[in-house]
């Protein structure tokens, strides 16, 4: 375990929905490893709530159960009986029992004479339950800062459309101020996304390049496996650019194409990733497969297994429209990024499970020296966020022997090689920035309000031009428009075939397909 670090000051965690899958698979074991590493006050307590008729004794049991099967922390008995007899199971409806809010006053009173003021709520409930549960915080006066600070920490989705989402942050911000709400994304716990940063502005020999004289063109996607799975109903009435386009990739863009921050805080880093996102140029009225195309899965095998398709999904209505996959290019009218086209794509059901973010450079300038002998390539840097992280970038260089020829020299650093599974989790970073204050990797209402405009604004150009939503077999790369809307430019995808895994076999990455 680590030792010398300074805990936290005490805190009550209080989790709404303790008995949901998330609580088991990923806050308590975020808060056990936080614990393992001496991140958190000796006296700290968890409140958690749910709706079933457990005693304290059996919810500690099942969470006991949870961290022995999650945590990527081995498994310490005086470890988890530290966590373990701080967590108190209280049990009544959120939205019906309103005397359930005055027993768990009763409970932070309790705690405050012991000397624990901090308050976190963790809302890991259905978002229909936001407003409600905050509401009656509020009314009960446990949203008032006295002797401690008091936070909220809700989960995606915000809202189903921009009318909603605004209507929900109002009764948000009614209740406590903008910077004591914590809305997470967990692509912003992930190592790389905040190392993509450290990169940036802390080597001379990236930020002078990070232009449009210098980049032909940026590459973000997020590839998944799985498909919808029990989400079929949520999904169906949100799709593929609620789910993924507007939040998570919006969030890698962002951070990618933001100007320098004049210092690394919450408030400086928010602001310039929302100028990104009001930068970004709003897609033609006459809107064609130049721009977008958008899918859906069919039966397929991924991974050797024979899958559904979409249509045979649960609660997914008959004959739906709702795309899985879309590819996109966008454009960012500022100086820096002028002309670079940003390319996304991500999908479900797809060959290969990925998170990355890929920039190739221009042609080199020397090119024309080199063509009688060999091909010299743009270099390239990427960026592994998922399933390995790391980063790595692909240059030009001579091979060796007594003829001229060329190869591309990799230099690639893998986190996960290096450390192993000692990277924080997501979730146990958030938690622990939560509690520290600290709400530079949340997303701020006002990026959220841009990026909501932005994708309803583009979801209505889909309707009036009633785009083809083209079918794709599950276990496949996606349609192939995808593969043309980028050919079409001279340029084509990376890793559509097979993802670069540098991280399992250094120096066999392959070349740009």
């Amino acid at each position: 375990m680590k030792t010398g670090v300074i805990p936290e000051k005490p805190f009550v965690f209080v989790i709404f929905g303790a008995t949901g899958d998330l609580t088991g698979r990923k806050l308590i074991p975020a808060i056990y490893a936080l614990a393992y590493d001496n991140l958190l006050p000796e006296n700290f307590r968890i409140l958690a709530i749910g709706r079933r008729d457990y005693t304290s004794e059996t919810f500690q049991n099942m969470m006991e159960e949870a961290v022995r099967e999650y945590s990527q922390k081995c498994f310490m008995e005086k470890v988890w009986e530290r966590v373990k007899n701080g967590i108190t199971y209280i049990n009544f409806d959120f939205v019906a029992d309103k005397d359930g809010y005055f027993r768990l006053k009763h409970a932070l009173d309790n705690l405050s004479e012991t000397g624990i003021h901090n308050h976190l709520f963790y809302l890991a409930v259905a978002p229909g339950l936001f407003a409600p549960i905050v509401t009656e915080l509020k009314k009960n006066g446990l949203l008032s800062e006295g002797n401690g600070w008091k936070r909220v920490i809700i989960e995606k989705p915000f809202g189903e459309n921009l009318e909603k989402a605004a209507a929900l942050n109002n009764i948000l911000t009614d209740a406590l101020p903008e910077e004591r709400i914590y809305r997470i994304d967990h692509y912003l716990g992930k190592e790389m996304f905040q190392n993509i940063l450290t990169l940036r502005f802390s080597n001379n020999i990236f930020e002078p390049l990070w232009n449009r004289f210098h980049i032909d063109h940026v590459q973000i996607s997020i590839a998944e496996t799985v498909g919808v799975g029990s989400r079929g109903g949520y999904y169906d009435n949100t799709g593929v650019l609620k789910d993924m386009v507007q939040n998570h990739m919006f969030q890698l863009l962002s951070i990618i194409a933001m100007e320098p921050p004049v210092k690394l805080d919450s408030d400086y880093i928010r602001n310039e990733k929302i100028r990104v996102i009001r930068a970004l140029r709003p897609f033609p009225v006459s809107l064609s497969e130049r721009e977008i195309v958008l899918g859906q899965y069919t039966g397929g095998i991924v991974n050797g297994e024979a899958v559904p398709g979409y249509l045979q999904e649960k609660n997914v209505a008959h004959g739906s429209k709702t795309p899985t996959f879309a590819a996109l290019k966008l454009w960012i009218d500022n100086y820096r990024w002028q002309g670079v086209p940003f390319y996304l794509l991500t999908g479900k059901r797809l060959n290969r499970r990925n998170a990355e973010i890929v920039i190739q450079f221009r042609e080199p300038l020397g090119r024309k020296l080199y063509n009688d002998y060999c091909d010299a390539r743009s270099n390239i840097l990427a960026f592994r966020i998922q399933p390995y992280e790391g980063f790595y970038f692909q240059i030009n260089a001579k091979k060796p022997g007594n003829f001229y020829e060329m190869i591309q020299a990799n230099m690639d650093y893998c986190q996960t090689t290096t450390y192993g599974n000692n990277s924080p989790e997501a979730y146990e970073k958030l938690i622990l920035e939560a509690i520290r204050g600290n709400n530079s990797l949340f997303t701020g209402w006002d990026e959220l309000n841009a990026s909501w405009y932005y994708i309803e604004d583009l979801e209505s150009k889909i309707n009036r031009n009633s785009l083809h939503i083209h079918q794709y077999p599950a276990g496949s790369v996606g349609p192939e428009a995808a593969v043309r809307l980028i050919e079409n430019d001279g340029r084509s995808w990376w890793n559509m075939y097979d993802s670069i895994n540098f991280c399992k076999e250094r120096g066999s990455i392959n070349e740009n397909i």
